[in-house]
């Protein structure tokens, strides 16, 4: 993979070249400035003020072509409109198709100017990421506040492309009134969501979809699900429409969705399920953590099983879902705890959401991706709730022939039932998308995620945040070599090991993993031990879990909709990160039972706090993750998206493993001695961000 600087230059138009943002020079004259400092010669606001005036210059001279090349399309639109006022007159067959023609091709002529504004946006991100990470200071904030926000500001004029935008308009309408439509009259005003098959219509909206990206609550769930999409933007769109499907893409979210059902719905039950089979209840830990235990490995085999096939591995979990559900339900007539691990254990076999990932990331439009990312979290988040939901309604007991049916046995005859609906579903409806060759897919492929919001996203900022950040860019060289281990371009493939791709991890990249393991852990010791720790305390029966459970999980959207939509747009990531970790650190110091009696608000206040704060952590950290991480763990099997998944699932199991081992010491202290391991953590956790505080962006 070439690093930015020679990636600027293959893509540039060779008669526009003159135009494009100076990166290279720009680099140079970084480097220049940390040595002037360096030896005393320049004082700091000299090099700000400098800098200042060279990034105005560089987009001062890119405003002014742009607003030449928008008035010479405009003037071309003009005439063709008065040809085609001239046709109404008097109607042509052959000179009607080519007008239509000419039409598309100013929107040709458009798109080139589309991929030059958003070259040039990724250019001025980088340069001003490079300038604050070489002086750590945050320049960039002083830069887009001084300039965006000015009524005479040159960074709207790029950014905002109202022109632009208003060129889509006219093309799209001339060739919409051009075709025929057996004898209608309406407009695209009059009817929006009228059928319009235009390939270049389909391309100019999809290039401004990359510019403008739907919302900051879309932006904030997609982090999430941590898809990454390409650094520079290309015109080749039509392939991704080839293969995406809408019905793949639906069966791919109720896949995660049946799956987060499938993984929560027994925890309000499994200590009853437990001592039902002779063992203690602080076994629920040991069964609910299999399912996690195994999806160490599957993470693995299901990435690089995608690779090859989406249908396939789809099917292969929803059978192996299947047969693991129907054992987790007969282990209580056959009173055997080894079938109920061992059924477990084939549930985690079966998460598929490596492919799920995989296949949004691969087969789903840029236009609509975002969209796809939002979904594949919400159906996350909605399955997390529906879970223990589910769970509280199945409160019946009842045999047929030998079976028992009740609310332990339940949740597996239910899951294994809607497996069964799902694989039929999965087998009519999904359309396997044509896979491309061996080597392309090699250097395209990318399960990891998540569209970025850094200090840039207000006013300009979103043209800038075309995923993949800096990745490891080498900091004075022109891209010979990575920056994370100093191979030569030639060998810089995705890693191709577990242990390879820990190697290319920096310390702002551990960190957050560090941060993503902690708030793994400590929601599952929240949620694993709910039933053991009421019922000890409060006396609370399993509708009571099953109803606070559901309540946890349905703050996810509502807490998402809160930081995405307005405290995204008042403080920089990094602030809401600390903010958070010191949050779920409050939360966990107050879960403390210290002082007797212990209350139900005391209780599920705290829980509140450390579970919405969580879960905050969770997608800013995410970000933060996909700016700090080496562009060679973008792509592959061993990528960024498994290195993160591995690393939570992890921690579940760690985490329930804690429970069960803390069960020996009686329930009277199993909640302090989980908690207390979740704290040590948390506190580490904040330390070494505060440590790393200014490497995030």
């Amino acid at each position: 993979m070439v690093a930015f600087g020679k990636k600027l230059k293959e893509r540039q138009i060779q008669e526009w070249q003159g135009y494009y943002i100076n990166y290279k020079l720009m680099k140079k004259k970084v480097r220049q400035y940390a040595q002037q400092i360096e030896v005393g010669t320049q004082d700091r606001p000299h090099v700000l003020k400098d800098f200042s005036r060279m990034l105005d210059n560089q987009i001062e001279k890119i405003v002014l072509f742009l607003l030449e090349q928008q008035g010479l399309l405009a003037s071309r639109i003009a005439k063709l409109n008065e040809q085609q006022e001239a046709l109404q007159q008097q109607p042509n067959i052959s000179e009607i198709s080519q007008l239509r023609e000419a039409y598309r091709q100013v929107g040709r002529d458009l798109l080139k100017l589309l991929l030059f504004i958003e070259i040039n946006a990724i250019g001025l991100r980088k340069i001003l990421k490079k300038f604050d990470k070489r002086f750590g200071y945050r320049f960039t904030d002083y830069y887009v506040k001084t300039r965006a926000n000015h009524p005479y500001s040159q960074l709207q004029q790029v950014f905002k492309h109202v022109g632009l935008g208003a060129v889509v308009g006219a093309i799209s309408r001339n060739l919409h009134e051009l075709q025929e439509h057996q004898g209608s009259y309406l407009s695209i005003y009059d009817q929006p969501a009228l059928s319009f098959q235009e390939p270049v219509v389909d391309s100019m909206k999809a290039a401004v979809d990359r510019l403008t990206h739907s919302t900051n609550f879309l932006n904030f769930l997609a982090q999430h699900a941590l898809i990454m999409q390409e650094e520079l933007p290309t015109s080749e769109g039509p392939v991704d429409d080839q293969r995406y499907h809408f019905m793949s893409l639906l069966l791919n979210l109720a896949n995660t969705f049946l799956y987060m059902v499938n993984t929560y719905i027994i925890v309000p039950t499994a200590d009853d399920y437990s001592m039902s089979l002779g063992a203690a209840a602080t076994v629920c830990g040991i069964v609910i953590g299999s399912m996690a235990v195994a999806q160490v490995f599957s993470s693995v085999y299901f990435s690089a099983w995608s690779n090859k096939s989406y249908f396939k591995p789809l099917v292969f979990s929803s059978i192996v879902l299947f047969i693991g559900n129907v054992m987790y339900a007969l282990a209580y007539d056959f009173n055997s705890i080894a079938i109920l691990l061992i059924g477990r254990l084939f549930c985690g076999l079966g998460s598929a959401r490596a492919v799920n990932r995989r296949y949004i990331s691969d087969c789903v439009p840029l236009k609509i991706r975002m969209q796809a990312s939002a979904g594949f979290v919400s159906a996350s988040a909605l399955g997390m709730a529906c879970g223990p939901a589910l769970a509280g309604l199945l409160q019946t007991n009842f045999k047929i022939y030998k079976l028992t049916f009740n609310q332990e046995t339940l949740p597996g005859w239910v899951m294994s039932l809607a497996w069964l609906l799902y694989l039929v579903w999965l087998w009519i409806s999904f359309r396997e998308p044509c896979l491309e060759t061996e080597e392309s897919s090699a250097a395209q492929e990318s399960t990891t995620e998540p569209v970025e919001k850094d200090a840039l996203e207000k006013g300009l900022k979103k043209p800038l945040l075309l995923n993949s950040e800096d990745k490891q860019e080498t900091e004075d060289g022109d891209g010979e070599f990575d920056g994370s281990d100093g191979a030569p371009e030639e060998s810089r493939g995705p890693a191709t090991s577990i242990g390879s791709a820990y190697k290319l991890l920096t310390p702002s990249v551990k960190v957050q993993l560090l941060i993503y393991f902690m708030l793994k852990y400590a929601m599952e010791v929240l949620l694993s031990e709910s039933s053991v720790v009421t019922t000890y305390y409060f006396g609370w029966s399993t509708s009571s879990v099953a109803i606070f459970l559901a309540c946890l999980g349905l703050t996810v959207l509502p807490v998402n909709i809160a930081v995405g939509s307005y405290i995204s747009n008042m403080f920089e990531d990094r602030q809401i990160l600390l903010a958070s970790e010191i949050m779920v650190c409050i939360g966990i110091l107050l879960s403390f039972h210290i002082i007797s009696p212990y209350t139900v608000p005391q209780y599920v206040c705290s829980g509140l706090i450390m579970f919405v704060s969580a879960e905050v952590l969770e997608g800013v950290n995410l970000s933060l993750l996909s700016r700090v991480m080496s562009s060679r763990l973008s792509r592959g099997t061993y990528n960024g998206g498994l290195l993160s998944t591995e690393a939570g699932t992890l921690a579940r199991v760690v985490a329930d493993g804690t429970i069960t081992l803390a069960g020996y010491l009686g329930e009277s202290k199993l909640l302090n001695v989980t908690l207390l391991p979740s704290l040590v953590i948390c506190v580490a956790s904040i330390v070494a961000t505060c440590f790393t505080y200014n490497s995030l962006y």
